[in-house]
């Protein structure tokens, strides 16, 4: 990755004193700018997400997708939520 590649801006945030952080594992920097996925709602989601079943519903479950916190995706995210608005 090149210098300066991680450092905080409209597109990037990496917030390394949060009790969650990291909230997934695989990385030495995860964007935590969209903490909460801005993609959870949207059924064909380009995430990796699972359906699985908790408390007899079944729920979405986002624990081993990175797509929101990659910082080369925000692009494809704002591209993503302005085509759905």
């Amino acid at each position: 990755m090149e210098e300066g590649k991680f450092q905080n801006s409209s597109r990037y945030f990496e917030n390394r004193q949060c009790k969650s952080y990291p909230c997934h594992k695989g990385d030495d920097h995860i964007n935590c700018l969209f903490c909460f996925c801005p993609l959870y709602h949207m059924e064909n989601c380009p995430g990796n997400y699972k359906m699985i079943e908790k408390d007899g519903k079944s729920i979405k479950s986002c624990i081993d997708c990175r797509f929101p916190h990659e910082p080369q995706n925000y692009g494809k995210i704002m591209t993503i939520l302005k085509k759905n608005l």
